[in-house]
């Protein structure tokens, strides 16, 4: 079954998750935290993107973000594949992360504070810390920086502080403890997905809405109640498709191709042939949906692209040609 298509509003909260393939590293010592962490504040800056909280660890990494007018797609896609790049000419490796990263909409006035709180903790529920102490002065991880213990110009560490109290001092130590807190919940599988069971609390209260026949909109793209699920749907429709101006759409869609190849080491000339050679068609394959599902290029542009047929990529994709078509 075909994915998906990326929600997105401007100015909506997501909280982004990137995973190392096969759950391999992403960073293996300080100089790749320190690019990591540089790509993801100058492309925040430069974009407009505004972040929360945000933490590094050995094979993944978590954002809380609020998307710019240019939509969270285009930033994560400059935000991994610039850092790949590098990182696979550094250490002699092909391939870095997850072909997809994880995007939920979350509802700002149930989970803001919640969603700051777990991505902080990560560091210390993976032991790269050993108490709050440490975590406080782990340079890759927001809390620091709400707590001035270190600085990030691009992270906004003005908004969490300013939901405990208006001086600094007294609501960075509510944070604090806040945080603190939060280390006796665990894990909070809840809070890295969406749909019903995630939205409502668990499958206690799933059950006890079908014991009463209450029924509840709900979408793994998005974490919060029904309501908020319906308008995220209704607003996301119109920045769903269609990122591209027409002016720049198809230099746009060329420039992202040549990356994409670029991190993976493969000719874009043999990837636009035709190739069937497999490391090629795989690479091929991933390209058809990130432009597609999350870019929304219409079936013939990402075919004229790749140098493929329509009826290939919408094969690809899982689906019938008529429907593809009239889905555009």
């Amino acid at each position: 079954m075909p994915r998906q298509a990326r929600l997105d509003v401007p100015g909506s909260l997501h909280h982004i998750i990137v995973r190392g393939i096969e759950r391999r590293r992403i960073v293996d010592d300080d100089k790749d935290r320190d690019d990591f962490v540089n790509r993801l504040g100058e492309i925040a800056s430069d974009t407009d993107t505004i972040i929360y909280a945000w933490s590094l660890l050995t094979n993944h990494a978590h954002f809380l973000l609020r998307s710019s007018e240019i939509g969270i797609s285009r930033y994560m896609r400059r935000v991994p594949t610039g850092y790949a790049i590098r990182y696979n000419k550094r250490h002699r490796r092909h391939g870095l992360f997850q072909n997809r990263y994880k995007s939920i909409i979350c509802d700002e006035e149930t989970y803001f504070l919640e969603l700051v709180r777990y991505i902080h903790l990560n560091p210390l529920r993976a032991g790269l810390v050993s108490d709050l102490v440490g975590l406080e002065h782990y340079r890759w991880c927001g809390h620091g920086v709400i707590l001035n213990r270190s600085k990030q110009e691009w992270q906004d560490c003005d908004y969490v502080p300013a939901l405990f109290g208006k001086m600094k001092k007294s609501a960075r130590a509510a944070y604090r403890e806040f945080v603190s807190e939060g280390v006796r919940q665990g894990r909070r599988p809840e809070l890295v997905g969406g749909g019903l069971v995630r939205s409502v609390g668990g499958w206690f209260e799933v059950k006890a809405l079908r014991k009463t026949g209450e029924r509840e909109l709900a979408d793994e793209r998005i974490l919060g109640s029904g309501d908020f699920v319906e308008r995220i749907i209704k607003e996301s429709s119109g920045h769903v498709r269609r990122r591209f101006p027409d002016f720049e759409r198809g230099e746009q869609i060329a420039q992202l191709v040549k990356e994409y190849c670029g991190e993976e080491k493969v000719n874009v000339k043999e990837l636009q042939s035709g190739s069937r050679r497999q490391p090629v068609a795989q690479i091929r394959k991933r390209l058809i949906r990130l432009l597609v599902e999350e870019e929304g290029v219409t079936l013939a542009e990402a075919a004229r692209q790749l140098g493929v047929s329509t009826s290939a990529v919408s094969k690809s994709l899982g689906r019938k040609l008529g429907e593809s078509h009239a889905s555009q």
